[in-house]
């Protein structure tokens, strides 16, 4: 089995903390999501994850007016600039200080970011295509100038239009005039006057007028004005003072407006200046649009129960965004028509299982906040979110048909969920309260079994009557695992009471085959053959047994495996500390080669069952706001009053307090158990591989991570020659008409407005030689594009031959390989299926459209009277008849038409 699963996309949470951005367009969103990117295509609704990550917490970005480089800025300072086509990172730098502030200018030259009071302009690094050597800069970041005059933090920067002037909003109540480099009789001014920190200033269209908006809701219009107590200049000092400029004119407040938002505070503000619009976010979770400078309120809306963290406006003034960091909202609302264009929610608590659905296009993830979310694979979208249950959802597992889903709960309820009207069909409850842990399914669906920490049996129901059909008793502690045979024959349970039990439930007499182990059992999985079970323990082992002899094949120590990280509060490194490392989840590969193991560490472990060989690790998350991520603490970091990470420096303004592990013995949560946790730690609560085994996910504290081997690169360097270009690619493809060679240089260079291009110049005659002549390495990539042209591209005839002369010469290679192209076959069956789906309705139409016509001359004929020769009139007490008349004067009976 292939290992070189590579990060491909993050879901289960769409918004942290930060700034949002549009892209010029105003197309696509870029979101932070702790420390990482995701890009929302609002057009095409698909969303993607950039790879790179970084180190802390992403607070600020920002984007070139071209939409090509992004800047992401950490909570410490460092930077990363990325090439967004591309998806590449191009460089890191580092500000040595949190950046609180970040803005291109309009002209795309430079970049200004505010660091705690100071404002820094910076050369926006050249990409090397703009480059006349065409070569990367060693030092990219070059440093234009320095800012001071505030005397607490930069909230906002704002450019003008002309890029040669820029606003800053801080903290210390005032707002000030900057220009980026020295104009003539022009001096920095100050903006004051407000009561609390100014959030924002901004420019009008004309640039004549300023607004600035500070926390406590008010809104200042400001202008150039002179002083009206100012004597009246004669003219020769009117001469003077146009060439050196008015001493008595200023900057001057000309109106004022407050939003009256009932005690609530503004946390955001956004200006539209070209169609003078002014949106503001308020902490009780409502925002408020409003027409400038009359300050007439367009309307206002609750989205919320929380606080609004960021808005921002397209370029075109119609869609804005929201972000509500403490429950992980984002929304995009058009204010025209008052509908949502995008409304996500990621859990705002911990995920505790996960499960891909049988056609592997669905990930369903339920977690502590009670709520069960089924996420898109292609798309990334949450398409549906159940509420029913109560409390927290422990477990989730679907029937093998895939369209039926069942849910386990803390609420002491086990939820049947049919996926294709959305809706709760059946509840399964206990005689007694109990909070379920455990879960299991089997593959007909027609029976459900569950077990719980209060009690130690294990309850079965049928899925059909609802009813409670046998409760199975043998164990004697807590039952923290189920599993169903996928042949159906056993289902066995693991205990907190070191046993694992075979149950043949469906035999006349329910025996069961314990099987001891050497520490309390976490978690179990079945081999796809039914052959084989998997055992987690909480000494970190990882033992294989056989289901029919019920006796230990194999096993593997895992403790140094999963240890991992260490904890800001810990005593010791992370090595030192493996006894406290276990593996939760377990799940085999869908050939049955390889185990998948997570738990509480940040490492996911790829076992190899045959060889009992660790393949591969992988690094959930490198993020350092997470406790757990890092091997070794910096002594500098740790003081006399402990670690200096845990050191409340701001008073109640900071929330450090929660952060100190306060815990009852035996909780898992710190601090106020009603408050979130600002470090959470780094742990894998469930993992799952796709059916085609081209994927995983695990679900962790960062999100629903997504790892494959389809992931590749925009640019393969393998068989790349200077020679392989893409002016030499359509050189070959139209002055030489070589088309084989042309489509292979395309596939070598990756691109895909060029595959495509290559793609729909060859003639539908040659399709068949190309294909013939194609090397087989290249039939994976080929079959992927086809298939994804065929769902986009109108050219259905086309589309199809391509599918027809894959499959006519390398037919037998697909059939061998079906493992390999399992991914690809799926797309190009969706798309094939589509069109004839689409052709049968369009054909049904047309024949009810040409039935239709073809009545209608006979109607026409039959509502006239008959008074010609050939035609008689029969009339009775109901309806009257029109009969056509032949030659011979004989009745023409194959037509008949009713007349009411």
């Amino acid at each position: 089995m292939k290992t070189e699963f590579k990060f491909s996309n993050l879901l289960g949470t769409v918004y942290s903390q930060g700034n949002l951005l549009f892209s010029p367009d105003g197309s696509c969103l870029f979101s932070p999501v702790g420390n990482r990117v995701t890009i929302f295509d609002l057009v095409n609704n698909k969303s993607h994850t950039l790879p790179f990550a970084h180190r802390k917490n992403i607070t600020r970005l920002g984007l070139t007016p071209r939409g090509n480089l992004l800047l992401s800025v950490d909570e410490d300072g460092h930077a990363i600039l990325t090439n967004v086509p591309r998806r590449i990172a191009l460089h890191h730098f580092t500000f040595k200080s949190p950046v609180s502030a970040l803005a291109f200018s309009p002209s795309g030259r430079h970049f200004a970011v505010g660091v705690g009071r100071h404002i820094q302009v910076w050369h926006t690094p050249s990409t090397p295509d703009q480059n006349v050597d065409g070569e990367l800069e060693f030092a990219p970041f070059i440093l234009h100038r320095v800012y001071a005059g505030h005397y607490d933090t930069v909230q906002s920067i704002e450019w003008s239009s002309d890029s040669r002037f820029f606003l800053s909003a801080a903290k210390d109540l005032t707002a000030r005039i900057w220009s980026l480099d020295p104009e003539e009789s022009f001096v920095p001014t100050t903006l004051a006057g407000h009561r609390e920190g100014v959030l924002g200033a901004y420019f009008s269209k004309d640039q004549e007028t300023i607004y600035t908006i500070s926390k406590d809701g008010a809104v200042f219009q400001w202008a150039y004005l002179r002083n009206p107590n100012a004597p009246e200049p004669e003219d020769d000092d009117e001469e003077m003072e146009e060439a050196d400029g008015d001493a008595h004119a200023r900057w001057r407040i000309t109106k004022r407006h407050y939003f009256l938002q009932n005690n609530a505070k503004v946390n955001c503000a956004a200006y539209h200046a070209n169609s003078n619009l002014l949106v503001a976010g308020f902490s009780n979770g409502v925002f408020g649009l409003y027409e400038m400078p009359e300050f007439n309120m367009i309307h206002t809306l609750s989205i919320s129960q929380n606080d609004i963290d960021f808005v921002t406006i397209n370029k075109t003034g119609e869609w804005l965004a929201f972000g509500a960091s403490k429950l992980g909202q984002l929304l995009v609302w058009e204010w025209q028509s008052e509908s949502y264009i995008l409304k996500q929610q990621g859990h705002f608590d911990s995920m505790n299982a996960l499960v891909y659905s049988p056609d592997g296009q669905k990930i369903v993830t339920t977690a502590d906040d009670g709520k069960i979310k089924v996420w898109d694979v292609n798309s990334g979208f949450c398409i549906v979110t159940f509420t029913e249950h109560s409390s927290g959802v422990t477990a989730c597992e679907f029937a093998k048909k895939g369209s039926v889903l069942f849910t386990s709960s803390l609420d002491g309820s086990i939820r049947a969920w049919d996926l294709i009207r959305y809706r709760n069909f059946r509840t399964f409850t206990a005689p007694t309260r109990l909070s379920f842990s455990s879960l299991a399914v089997d593959p007909s669906g027609e029976v459900v079994c569950a077990g719980s920490l209060d009690s130690f049996d294990i309850h079965i129901w049928s899925v059909q009557t609802g009813q409670l059909l046998d409760r199975l008793s043998g164990h004697e502690g807590p039952v923290s695992s189920l599993a169903f045979a996928p042949n159906g024959g056993v289902v066995v349970s693991g205990s907190w009471d070191h046993t694992v039990r075979i149950w043949s439930v469906f035999d006349r007499t329910q025996t069961s085959e314990p099987l001891q182990l050497q520490a309390d059992v976490l978690d179990v999985a079945f081999r796809p053959d039914s052959r084989q079970l998997a055992v987690s323990t909480l000494d970190g082992q990882l033992t294989f047994w056989s289901v029919s002899e019920a006796e230990q094949q194999s096993g593997v120590d895992g403790r140094r495996d999963v240890s991992g990280g260490r904890k800001i509060t810990d005593r010791r490194t992370a090595a030192n500390a493996a006894g406290t490392k276990s593996f939760s989840a377990v799940r085999y590969s869908a050939d049955g080669t390889c185990v998948l193991a997570g738990g509480n560490s940040k490492y996911i472990c790829l076992y190899s069952v045959d060889s009992l060989v660790l393949l591969k690790k992988y690094t959930v998350s490198i993020n350092l706001s997470l406790s757990g991520t890092q091997e070794f603490l910096n002594s500098k970091q740790l003081t006399e009053a402990g670690p200096a990470g845990l050191i409340d420096e701001q008073g109640e303004a900071s929330d450090l307090e929660d952060r100190i592990d306060r815990t009852l013995p035996g909780s898992t949560r710190g601090g106020d158990p009603s408050a979130r946790k600002r470090m959470p730690e780094v742990r894998v609560t469930g993992v799952a591989f796709a059916p085609t085994g081209r994927s995983f996910c695990a679900a962790s504290t960062e999100g629903l991570l997504i790892y494959s081997l389809d992931t590749m690169p925009l640019f393969d360097p393998i068989d790349l020659d200077l020679a392989v270009t893409p002016a030499a690619t359509l050189h070959v493809l139209h002055k030489e008409k070589d088309y084989l060679k042309a489509l292979v240089m395309a596939f070598r260079l990756n691109e895909a407005p060029l595959i495509r291009q290559v793609y729909e110049a060859i003639p539908h005659s040659n399709i068949s030689l190309v294909v013939d002549e194609l090397p087989v390495v290249y039939i994976p990539r080929l079959l992927r594009f086809v298939g994804l042209q065929t769902e986009e591209s109108p050219h259905l005839e086309f589309c199809l031959l391509w599918v027809q002369a894959i499959l006519n010469s390398h037919g037998q290679w697909v059939r061998e390989n079906r493992a390999t192209v399992d991914a690809e076959l799926r797309t190009v069956s969706r798309a094939v299926g589509r069109i004839r789906d689409e052709l049968r309705r369009l054909a049904d139409e047309n024949c009810f459209t040409i039935d239709y016509l073809l009545s209608q001359p006979a109607a026409k004929d039959a509502t006239q009277n008959g008074t010609g020769n050939g035609q008689k009139t029969i009339t009775n007490a109901n309806d009257t008849h029109e009969v056509e008349m032949d030659e011979d004067g004989a009745e023409d009976d194959a037509e008949w038409i009713g007349l009411d």
